[in-house]
This record gives C-alpha cells, structure tokens and sequence, in this order.
C-alpha cells in the first residue's frame, strides 16, 4: 500500500520532536468534524493509503527511530502530547470529533506513555498493529522457563481493556504468532489482557486483509483481540499494512 491513491496534503509539524510529525488530511472533507488518528511507527504512506480508503479522517503520523523506548520517553512528558494535539488542530479547518491512537510494532511505546497521563480521559480508542510487549520476570525468561510476565507494563492497557468491555472506549488489537522469545510476545500480551477480562478466545479459521489468516478472535463490548497466523517479519508488516482495514473496527 503507497498511498498514491490519497488526495490531500501532507503537512510537516515542526518543533516537537527532533524528526517531524506529518499531519494528513484529505482535500474531500464532506462533514463538520473529523476523526483523528494519531499513528506511531510506520510509513505514511500507509497511513494515507487508509485515509484514501475511509472517509471522515486525518492522521498525524509520528516516526521516533527503533525500540519502544524511542517512542515511550518523549511521552512521559503530558506537554508533548499537548503540543502535538495543539499543532494538529492548528491546521485542520474542521473540529476534531474523536482521537484514536495506533500504534505498530515498537509504536505501542508512546501509547503506553499516554495512557499513563491525565490525556487518558481524551482518547476515545486505541489499535494496536502487532504491538504490545512486557519484560519477563526474571528478565529473558520464559514462560515456558518458569518467568512470569512484568504486569506493570501492561497495567494501562488492562485499563482500557476493561473500559472497552464496558463500551466507555474502543481498543482493537491484532496479534501475530511470533515469540521473540528473550521479552513478552503479543500473543502472551493477549492471552494476559483476556485473562484480566475474562474472555475466552474463539479459534476461528477466515481471510484478514492482505491475504492474512486469522486464527483467533475475542470480541465484546469495544473490546477486539484478534490472533493472525504467522511468524516471519513479512507476517509482522502485514498488520501495518491492514491499518485500512483495521481502523473500522474502532466504532
């Protein structure tokens, strides 16, 4: 997915962060007010690509280098999500109506942060893109070798697992089948915020987008974990490249 089949502008947000955040925004707004989704890592040709094919969006696209780290740090700072917000509104002509965060692969690290601040209560959903990760405990340890999962590190998606449930917000995850191995999978991320919810995964066997198999699924409320087949890195991008598809699985 290129993105050339996007109309619109692509304007750069400067001075937040050493690389600069890029606001999308069609140039055939139909309506009063937009949805925005603010994406973490990942090209935005993507991200165009999935506003050219859903109506009633922009998207600010953010790209901070490698490592959840890279993405999380800035954001423990409430002031720099402020400011995003602020030189995003700036240049959009219509009211934002909702704000979604997604995040892919090491994406999830700056969504952690903001669901960690007070900017909680302002967002109305979240989609993760094979991208939700914890430390083992006794770091690089297995499951399999008697570790455990680092809970903190998920303690704010539990959270808003369980408001989705209770339709309060929207959270759709997608998962692959790879296990990394020396910290915590996306699968044992799952399975860990289906245990703290109490919903049971349905084995499922259809076609995702792409070309994608879908394995799993666990669905109630506004709440969405979906299990992918697939343990290769090109199986990994695959869930970028769905972000068209996935994001209609936010309302």
């Amino acid at each position: 997915m290129d993105g050339s089949d996007f109309e619109g502008k692509i304007i750069p947000l400067p001075g937040i962060f050493d690389t600069d955040p890029l606001l999308l925004k069609r140039n055939d707004f139909s309506e009063d007010s937009v949805n925005l989704l603010i994406h973490f890592h990942g090209n935005e040709s993507v991200v165009a690509h999935a506003l050219a094919e859903n109506e009633g969006w922009a998207a600010v696209t953010i790209n901070l280098g490698n490592g959840s780290s890279a993405y999380g740090v800035p954001f423990t700072n409430p002031g720099k999500f402020d400011s995003l917000l602020s030189a995003g509104k700036s240049q959009l002509q219509q009211p934002i109506r909702k704000i979604y965060l997604s995040g892919f692969s090491a994406g999830y690290g700056a969504i952690r942060a903001i669901l960690k601040t007070e900017h909680y209560a302002a967002i109305d959903g979240v989609l993760l893109l094979d991208g939700l990760h914890a430390s083992y405990v006794p770091a690089r340890t297995p499951l399999s070798m008697g570790g455990r999962i680092q809970e903190q590190d998920l303690a704010a998606f539990e959270k808003l697992a369980k408001d989705a449930l209770s339709g309060k917000k929207s959270f759709v995850f997608t998962h692959s089948s790879i296990f990394p191995g020396t910290f915590v999978s996306t699968t044992e991320c799952a399975d860990f915020l289906l245990a703290a919810t109490g919903i049971p995964r349905k084995p499922v066997l259809k076609a995702g987008p792409l070309g994608m198999q879908q394995v799993g699924e666990s669905a109630q409320g506004k709440l969405r974990i979906l299990a992918f087949a697939g343990n290769t890195a090109p199986d990994h991008i695959d869930h970028l490249h769905g972000l068209y598809h996935f994001i209609r699985l936010l309302f």
